[in-house]
């Protein structure tokens, strides 16, 4: 049996983030994705990440990385092979089948570069923060705006 959350206590009490609730709400939900690829997701330094797949089988030409909308989605189309007929297996553990995996990146998370290594594919994250939003010093002055004002037009 499932219960449901109700978020709406959030939507009331904290104005703006909205967005903060929905992604919850998403991500509460039963549709999961499949656990293939495997993946590790690391923190290099103090704004950069490192997503790592393991993509054994799977040619660059046959990969397609896309950030859109902070998603980042990883596809993996196998092309069919044509001496797979040839091939006779007594066991096949590698699998070869096409996949999609998505990413919710958080805000001004952007992909800087991938490249493959020994079976693994490294996508490079990076979040910028704007300096319009970065945190900034407010100096603490004896007079307000309006006082120092005031004073230059009474002058």
């Amino acid at each position: 049996m499932r219960t449901s959350t109700d978020f709406s206590p959030l939507y009331r009490s904290f104005i703006g983030f909205d967005h903060l609730a929905g992604l919850i709400d998403k991500a509460s939900r039963a549709d999961k994705q499949s656990s293939y690829p495997p993946y590790n997701v690391e923190l290099l330094a103090e704004d950069r990440y490192r997503v790592t797949m393991a993509i054994a089988g799977f040619a660059e030409e046959e990969l397609d990385i896309e950030s859109k909308q902070n998603t980042l989605i990883v596809t993996g189309t196998k092309a069919g092979n044509v001496d797979k007929t040839e091939r006779k297996f007594l066991h096949q553990g590698i699998a070869e089948r096409n996949f999609e995996r998505k990413f919710q990146l958080g805000d001004h998370v952007k992909v800087i570069g991938a490249f493959m290594e020994h079976g693994l594919l490294h996508i490079d994250l990076e979040r910028e923060i704007p300096e319009a939003l970065k945190p900034r010093k407010i100096a603490i002055n004896g007079k307000s705006l309006l006082q120092q004002s005031n004073s230059e037009v009474g002058s």
